[in-house]
């Protein structure tokens, strides 16, 4: 068998290898562990129906872990069989550069704050820092229209769960102005 070279690799130096990638098989696993337990979650909820719900809620859960077991046994036969996922050609990440701590701490504090704060200041004021937080931590210095665009992401947010989803978000020091 001949070897055609393209692009300076061999036919032969691309097709990927049989014996597969081990570390694969423990997405496998985890994808066959996700399926089962909310298979067993799924059927723990009490089947009721009513006239306009004849399957009942029980369905929805069960379909959606039995899906998961589908998608562990063709990931896993496809990992056997030697697939490979191609490395993505567009990405601008340098892997040979190590992780960039200081935006994951940042990151990390963004979220930490709104958790503290949103029961206290209500989710408008606590969103709009953590959307200013995370623009701050990945780099955009545009200070005052981060500001004004992270005000107006978290009232949009606030005011589509509160109108079209009817859940209340904590409102805060804003109760009664909202």
């Amino acid at each position: 068998m001949s070897s055609q070279v393209t692009d300076e690799h061999t036919v032969q130096d691309a097709r990927p290898p049989r014996d597969g990638d081990r570390a694969q098989y423990g997405v496998c696993a985890f994808l066959v562990l996700l399926g089962i337990a909310v298979i067993v979650d799924g059927l723990g909820i009490p089947h009721i129906t009513s006239g306009t719900d004849p399957v009942g809620p029980r369905a929805v859960p069960v379909i959606l872990g039995v899906l998961l077991l589908v998608a562990a046994a063709v990931y896993a036969v496809d990992v056997a069989r030697g697939g490979r996922g191609e490395p993505e050609a567009g990405e601008d990440v340098d892997l040979s550069r190590g992780s960039d701590w200081r935006t994951v701490l940042l990151l990390i504090t963004a979220f930490v704050v709104n958790a503290v704060l949103i029961e206290r200041l209500g989710w408008v004021i606590s969103g709009a820092l953590l959307f200013w937080g995370t623009a701050f931590a990945l780099g955009n210095r545009h200070y005052v229209r981060n500001l004004l665009i992270a005000v107006t992401l978290s009232l949009t947010t606030f005011y589509a769960f509160a109108i079209g989803l009817g859940v209340n978000l904590p409102a805060g020091v804003l109760q009664g102005i909202l």
